[in-house]
């Protein structure tokens, strides 16, 4: 008997191969690039499941002309790469990696809070160019942590491990969310529940941590800005779209918040120019996730997902219950 074809769009870990080839042929692009969309589309055809990253797009014209896909694994907690609609109506399963990466995502969190904070990167980049010429009383002047005012908008599995994290440098913690936590929540963290705007006007440090969906797309706009202290300090590891970019650089320039803390971005992998040349911003490049362990666990995931959908299982991380149905 035929065993099922598959295709892995990208490089993966090598552990999560093996696990797919015990059960299916393999199409496997072994290769950190993305596929153009053309070449994605043919390497999909007469394949019964695919492993994906999120710079992998999977809409209604690919969906529609590879009939017999029955289910795509996505390597990651979010899926606005896919149509999950459209998978939905032909049939087609999509899953995603959640909770292995939350501990990881909340410790990016706060390396960027703390970097943009401290003049980390600034600082370091001052030393290495040679220009330090000994202490100074005023040199690098940044912003304490400690008992000051966290503004948490999501408090979702990465929201609630940014905020434990937050005890421990003994700060007020307020937070936003479209469904209040539950009072042991808010008790066990000391946090209390804000609207959004006065959660903005009180907050010296603001992370985010809402999916990105139609109604959180510039979740952080232009009028959002003229709420917050001029002393702010914004952090983005959620997903680019949530924060309105170009606002972002003018409250920057204006000094409507002293600074940012970017791992995302609108248009990835494009950035900004403003942004690039801006002292008070760091910027890394989507590396939320990044630790070898939870890389590992995510295309691990990923593999049990789609060897469970195609063996007659239910995916323990299936997105789109409806498609069982």
């Amino acid at each position: 008997m035929m065993k099922p074809k598959v295709f892995i769009s990208q490089k993966i870990f090598d552990e999560a191969v093996a696990m797919v080839k015990q059960h299916f042929e393999v199409d496997y692009h072994q290769s950190e690039a993305s596929l153009p969309p053309v070449v994605f589309k043919e390497r999909l055809q007469g394949k019964a499941g695919a492993i994906i990253l999120l710079t992998d797009r999977i809409d209604e014209p690919l969906i529609s002309q590879c009939l017999g896909l029955k289910i795509v694994s996505n390597v990651a907690v979010g899926y606005n790469n896919i149509d999950v609609e459209a998978c939905t109506r032909h049939k087609v399963m999509v899953t995603n990696t959640p909770g292995v990466l939350d501990d990881t995502t909340a410790d990016l969190t706060w390396a960027l809070l703390l970097a943009t904070a401290r003049r980390v990167v600034e600082a370091d980049q001052y030393l290495r160019s040679l220009q330090w010429r000994g202490w100074k009383l005023m040199e690098f002047l940044g912003f304490d942590i400690h008992h000051k005012v966290l503004g948490i908008c999501g408090l979702g599995r990465i929201g609630l491990r940014v905020a434990r994290r937050a005890k421990g440098f003994d700060m007020r913690i307020v937070y936003t969310d479209a469904v209040r936590a539950n009072s042991s929540v808010e008790k066990d963290l000391g946090a209390q529940f804000l609207n959004k705007e006065i959660l903005l006007s009180e907050s010296d440090f603001i992370t985010l941590h809402v999916p990105l969906l139609p109604e959180t797309t510039h979740y952080i706009s232009s009028a959002d800005f003229s709420h917050m202290k001029p002393t702010a300090i914004l952090i983005n590891a959620s997903r680019g779209p949530v924060v309105d970019e170009k606002a972002l650089i003018r409250a920057l320039q204006e000094g409507k918040i002293a600074g940012a803390g970017l791992d995302v971005y609108e248009r990835e992998p494009e950035v900004e120019p403003e942004l690039l040349r801006m002292k008070n911003v760091v910027l890394v490049p989507h590396i939320a996730s990044a630790s070898r362990e939870t890389r590992l666990k995510m295309a691990l995931m990923a593999a049990e997902n789609l060897v469970a959908g195609l063996t007659g299982k239910r995916p323990p991380n299936l997105v789109n219950e409806e498609v069982l149905l």
